[in-house]
């Protein structure tokens, strides 16, 4: 059974929108170099042409080797098994050269040179990522190229065969520099008795941390302090955040916990304005439910206001710090602001590693400590430091997935060929793999991820079991068996991990993805499955 089903069985009916992720902080495409995107370089073209050479070189003389196939009697040819591999592996190499050409024809294309000739230290790491995903190419032609004499790992002479040893000067997934001390920050300093309410609704846990953390943006900006939800009406966040650690990093009485601000008010907990962020599909993103519960808890409230008329979640308009002022600004003690999930609000600078408050931490929001210490107890135990972790989101994803262009969701052997190309690319020899997959699934993918000729474990949080005690912890402090703390513990591991691959579409893997970058963990091989390519095969629609 998966370990965070209650964080994200959303299935279709549930999954917020074909725009799943808002562009937020979190939102992939909008990170770099966070997951990479296609660079545009600035370098001499001589050295590319001094690359493209030897293949060259090898292309031509293996398209004469096969041209002469074409020339005699196909019918008369009754190869040897060594000789049919030989000549299946070059037209293998053949169309992995090809490949290797097009993609460097594209490096070629989209170089520029600047005026005065000269490379940043940001343009000259695109250009060795770039390089050295072709190089990973190269490897694998080598690899194909020398096959039908490969048995096991040696070749047939004995000669064994050291893919480590090819004296690259560099790591190709090192850490990504994330320029901590260039960011674009804003002072939290609340005014003494103005308080934030904040409202999230969207999706699971994931979707409303990423809520809360837009909602401390806006409380920065308005001079409040931030209102964690009570239990009762949202999360039970003091399980699985360090509610103090935010207050540390800042300095200051920034956040207070639902039940410390009831008893701040001693004239009741009345929220003297409720303002909607989006006014569509309903005002605030709010239900009768949920209005209920705000009841129940004892707080008292004025009609709901729309900031904008027209703002539709499915839809965000880009906004800036002076709406957010213009629009929700108030002398009122208690400001209550609708659902900001799909707020697209400072993208730029919400983006930011760290996020756009000042603060003398890594990350504002971040794991209890529990949690951190167990993941690392993990760690120690199951996976060392160096470990690919994936999370491999299925269950609800197939539908969610097939109404997106391209979709997202991949027959397992194609994953495996994806995740296979990672893990020799990192070097790593195990892979953390957090999912809601069925067995059936998972077995399959197990069965088929091997590299020269080892197969690479898939690694998942074994049952509770009194004789292992990297989750004495947890045990010891009445949390073992609660979803949302099994799906924070889940993030922190692959929060942690020399590699991570990501699940586009979910929240989940968005925020995973903030704490890597916060952290200062995230790496230059960090992506989505099978970023790139689309499904080989994609089911009809009902």
């Amino acid at each position: 059974m998966d370990r965070y089903s209650s964080e994200e069985e959303e299935g279709s009916h549930k999954l917020t929108h074909q725009n799943d992720i808002p562009r937020s902080s979190f939102h992939v495409e909008e990170q770099e170099p966070q997951m990479r995107r296609r660079p545009k370089f600035a370098f001499n073209k001589a050295y590319l042409f001094a690359l493209v050479l030897p293949f060259l070189i090898v292309l031509i003389y293996f398209s004469a080797d096969i041209g002469s196939l074409f020339t005699s009697d196909i019918s008369s040819f009754k190869f040897n098994t060594v000789s049919d591999r030989t000549r299946e592996s070059q037209l293998q190499a053949l169309h992995l050269l090809n490949q290797q050409q097009s993609s460097l024809l594209s490096l070629w294309n989209h170089t520029f040179v600047s005026s005065n000739k000269n490379i940043t230290a940001v343009q000259f790491d695109d250009i060795k990522a770039a390089l050295l995903t072709q190089i990973t190419l190269n490897k694998h032609i080598q690899q194909t190229l020398l096959s039908p004499y490969k048995t096991g790992n040696t070749l047939q002479n004995g000669t064994a065969l050291d893919y480590k040893s090819a004296g690259y000067g560099f790591q190709s997934c090192r850490k990504v520099n994330q320029r901590f001390s260039e960011r674009r920050t804003i002072e939290w300093r609340p005014n003494p008795n103005k308080f934030l309410f904040p409202i999230c609704l969207s999706g699971k846990m994931s979707n409303h941390l990423i809520c809360l953390e837009k909602h401390m943006f806006f409380a920065a900006v308005l001079n409040r302090a931030l209102v964690i939800p009570s239990s009762r009406f949202d999360y039970q966040y003091n399980r699985v955040l360090d509610i103090e650690h935010i207050n540390d990093c800042i300095g200051g009485k920034a956040v207070v916990p639902f039940e410390e601000f009831v008893k701040m008010r001693k004239h009741g907990a009345h929220i003297d304005k409720f303002i909607c962020y989006f006014s569509s599909p309903r005002p605030c993103y709010i239900d009768e439910e949920h209005l209920k519960k705000l009841k129940s808890l004892g707080i008292s409230m004025g009609k709901l206001d729309a900031a904008w008329k027209n703002e539709d979640v499915k839809n965000p308009s880009r906004k800036t710090v002076k709406d957010v002022e213009e629009k929700f600004g108030s002398n009122d003690d208690v400001l209550a602001i609708g659902d900001v999930y799909f707020a697209d609000v400072e993208r730029d600078w919400v983006l930011q590693p760290g996020g756009p408050i000042a603060h003398k931490c890594k990350a504002l929001i971040e794991p209890s400590k529990l949690i951190l210490l167990t993941a690392e107890r993990f760690i120690q135990t199951y996976l060392g430091r160096n470990f690919i972790a994936l999370h491999f989101r299925r269950h609800g994803f197939l539908k969610f997935c097939n109404a997106k262009k391209p979709s997202c969701f991949y027959p397992i052997p194609q994953v495996a060929d994806c995740i296979t190309r990672m893990v020799e690319k990192a070097s790593t020899p195990v892979i953390y793999l957090s999912t809601d997959a069925a067995e059936s699934e998972t077995g399959l993918l197990q069965s088929m991820i091997v590299l020269n000729g080892k197969i690479i474990p898939l690694v998942k949080r074994p049952p509770r079991n009194s004789a292992e005690k990297w989750d004495a912890l947890l045990y010891r402090h009445g949390l073992e068996g609660d979803h949302q703390v099994e799906a924070m513990l889940d993030k922190t591991i692959c929060a942690m991990a020399s590699v991570f691959i990501g699940a586009p579409g979910s929240a989940f893997t968005e925020d995973i993805l903030r704490l890597r970058k916060d952290w200062g963990t995230a790496s230059l091989c960090d992506e989505y499955l099978c970023q790139g390519e689309d499904p080989n095969f994609i089911s009809g629609e009902e």
